[in-house]
Order: structure tokens, then sequence, then C-alpha cells
């Protein structure tokens, strides 16, 4: 009966151990669990928090294509302005060229005329200075006519 006994009291020592283990063992797994539990949830909001970032990157993106198709179409025009305001800058050289050779020519032709009335101002002069003597001479035959008579 002591051999039972103490046989007994060993199982019941071992498991009494047993139960322990198994009390640390479900201890342990419900910290495990809430500890899994936790870090699903964190996963999840961490999944949540970058879809909402991915979607907002998807509307940044959208907006910054759009605005730059925005700015393409403005490049495209002020390009196209640029263009047409080079022409115009050339054409405008190529008349400022011309003009600049009328104004070369007509200086020219001024400087020719006035020469020319230098020498017509010249002849006046002398022309004037001929009258005057003419007249002298008018003047002093109307006096021999009218001494004479």
């Amino acid at each position: 009966l002591t051999g039972q006994q103490q046989e007994i009291n060993s199982i019941m020592q071992r498991k009494s151990a047993v139960d322990e283990e198994n009390a640390c063992l479900k201890n342990e797994f419900y910290n495990l669990n809430r500890k899994f539990k936790d870090k699903s949830q964190e996963l999840k909001d961490t999944e949540e928090c970058a879809q909402k970032k991915e979607e907002q990157n998807r509307l940044v993106i959208k907006n910054l294509e759009e605005e730059n198709k925005g700015l393409n179409i403005c490049c495209a025009d002020l390009l196209s302005d640029l263009e047409k305001l080079r022409k115009q800058e050339a054409q405008w050289k190529k008349e400022k060229s011309g003009n600049d050779a009328k104004i070369k020519n007509l200086e020219t032709d001024l400087a020719e005329t006035r020469e020319q009335i230098k020498g017509l101002h010249s002849i006046c002069s002398d022309l004037s200075s001929q009258v005057a003597v003419k007249q002298e001479e008018l003047f002093q035959k109307d006096f021999d006519v009218i001494r004479a008579k």
C-alpha cells in the first residue's frame, strides 16, 4: 500500500507539475495571442494608413500630371509666340536694314542738294550783283537820255 501511495504521490506531483506547466503555457499562449491580436491590429492600421497614403499619392500624381499637361500647353504656346516674335524680329531687322539704306541714300541726296543750293546761292548772288550793275547802267542811260533831251 505504501508503494502505491508513493506512486500516487509521485503521479500527483507530476500532475501538479504538469498542471503548473500547463497553466504557464496557457498564460504564455494568452499573452502571445494578445500580442498577435495587437500586432494584427497594428498591421491592419498600418495597411489602412499605407492605403490612404497610396490613394493620396495617386491623387497628388494625378493633379501633378494635370498641372504638367497645362504647363506643357503653356510652354508650347510660349514657344509658338517666341517663334512668331523671332520671325517678326527678323522682318523688322530686314525692314530696318532697308530703312537704314534709304536714310543713308537720303542723307547723301540731302548733302548733294545742299551743295547744289550753295552753288545756286552763289549764282543767285552773282546774278543779283549783275542785276545791280545793269540797273545802275540802265539808271545811268536813263539819266543820259533825259540829259540828252
